[in-house]
């Protein structure tokens, strides 16, 4: 059996595994970032001064800084930290400069 879901790579709770809250809490955390998407921008390429909780970006093909070696990720501020994700083909996005909904197709993020 995996260690975590196969689309969301949420992490499952091991049968024998001590602190299962900090498994659990990193799934919630994960959902928080990825559900109901809305991000700040598209092809951003450089980490904002001063992020705020649950700030979400989707990242350009070459970021820099905090984010370089993210390309093409979702990036997403909490607990004081960045946290980034691969996204699939089909997901959905709400980007809020723009106030575009986009879907990821092959050819990359595209408004509906």
């Amino acid at each position: 059996m995996a260690d975590q879901t196969a689309h969301l790579e949420l992490p499952y709770l091991a049968p024998s595994q001590a602190q299962k809250h900090v498994t659990h809490n990193e799934a919630l955390r994960r959902l928080d970032g990825l559900v109901h998407l809305a991000v700040e921008s598209v092809g951003a390429l450089s980490a904002p001064g001063s992020p705020v909780e649950g700030e979400r970006h989707l990242l350009a093909a070459s970021p820099t800084g905090d984010w370089a070696g993210h390309g093409g990720d979702l990036a997403v501020f909490a607990d004081g930290a960045w946290w980034f994700a691969t996204p699939e083909i089909g997901w959905l996005a709400y980007d809020k400069a723009s106030e575009t909904l986009l879907v990821l197709k092959v050819a990359g993020w595209t408004s509906v």
